[in-house]
């Protein structure tokens, strides 16, 4: 006997093209009816691309097909047009946040490559150059943001349940990490990660920003998708280093904004050198230009190469963001100082047009 479970099974084998959610997590399996052998399915899609509902209605049926003694199959797919903010595809329409001018997204392909330490000094570089800025630790699982702002406050809460983010350094902020009593793991599932990811954005009294830095976790999971899915994003910025290893997990990176239609702003690749103090010689420890090369093939600006450097270790460790250095007695500070700029005249530039 077929059944709409078993239905609904097969449809959760179907991912939504791009991505590896499938729709029915997206949540664009409408109606299932089964009379007897019979099924009836109807999917709803909100996209420009004829490509996308062409390949979920084939992918569908040859999954539905494999039901033992399925009879009739009927596919009725609903295509709309987008709303003018949204991605391009069938996901939540893309929103802003009350009150902030400028969302950006901080992103890695994969872990260990400095993305929460870029997005801390960015934070604080854009703060000195006169902007309002908000620092938001999507990284649930491995949050960093409290050690490197050297703040371990607890957010306090509003009579209607909203969130008093942290501020320190100018920068108001929020993280698992403020709300975690030790030091306790994370241990939460994906829709669950997804609900909590969503109150830091949308419950957390941000006041005027004029830009909110989000600290994506590394990869392209689900706190990744649900942010890009349902996000006005400005932009995104991918740090890499410049080791092959981890350009190919940059590029799974990009591949995704672009699904969404979010402006890649540049690619910062860190840990390009060491400035040994002892000989005065350069070292290429993970290998030279590695970032200006992947991003000249993948048609995106290379907005800075950050050295590894002692100071910035030590700043991140003692709460103290190197940004915070003054230009001239830091190559860092001055890198971090430089990108902040190429990203507001890049903005701007884009308002403009």
């Amino acid at each position: 006997m077929i059944t709409e479970e078993a239905v609904k099974e097969k449809l959760s084998q179907v991912n939504y093209p791009g991505f590896s959610r499938d729709i029915v997590a997206f949540g664009l399996v409408k109606d299932i009816s089964v009379n007897g052998e019979d099924v009836s399915v109807k999917i709803s899609i909100t996209t420009r691309d004829p490509k996308i509902p062409a390949d979920i209605y084939q992918t569908a049926r040859e999954a539905l097909d494999t039901i033992e003694g399925i009879g009739q199959i009927d596919l009725d797919i609903d295509i709309q047009d987008p709303p003018q903010n949204a991605g391009g595809g069938g996901q939540p329409e893309q929103q802003g946040i009350s009150g902030i001018k400028h969302i950006l997204a901080v992103a890695s392909g994969k872990g260990g490559v400095g993305k929460s330490t870029v997005a801390s000094n960015l934070a604080v570089a854009l703060k000195k150059s006169g902007a309002s800025v908000g620092l938001c630790d999507c990284d649930l699982y491995g949050p960093s943001v409290p050690l490197m702002f050297g703040s371990n406050e607890q957010p306090m809460a509003t009579s209607d349940n909203h969130i008093i983010p942290i501020e320190a350094h100018g920068i108001k902020m929020i993280s698992m990490g403020f709300l975690l009593q030790d030091d306790s793991p994370v241990i939460v599932r994906g829709p669950l990660a997804t609900k909590y990811t969503q109150q830091f954005l949308r419950q957390v009294v941000w006041g005027e920003l004029d830009y909110l830095v989000l600290d994506l976790p590394p990869g392209t999971g689900d706190i990744q998708l649900t942010i890009v899915q349902t996000v006005a994003l400005d932009g995104a910025i991918i740090v890499t280093t410049p080791q092959e290893v981890a350009l190919i997990d940059a590029r799974k990176g990009i591949g995704m904004f672009a699904k969404v239609n979010v402006p890649i702003l540049g690619m910062i690749e860190n840990m390009s050198w060491f400035d040994c103090p002892g000989d005065g010689e350069r070292y290429y420890i993970f290998g030279q230009d590695g970032g200006k090369k992947e991003a000249d093939q993948l048609g995106v600006p290379l907005i800075g190469q950050i050295p590894i450097d002692i100071e910035t270790r030590e700043g991140g460790d003692q709460g103290q963001p190197v940004a915070l250095l003054s230009p001239d007695k830091s190559t860092v500070s001055a890198a971090f100082e430089n990108i902040a700029t190429r990203i507001r005249e890049t903005i701007e530039s884009a308002k403009a047009n």
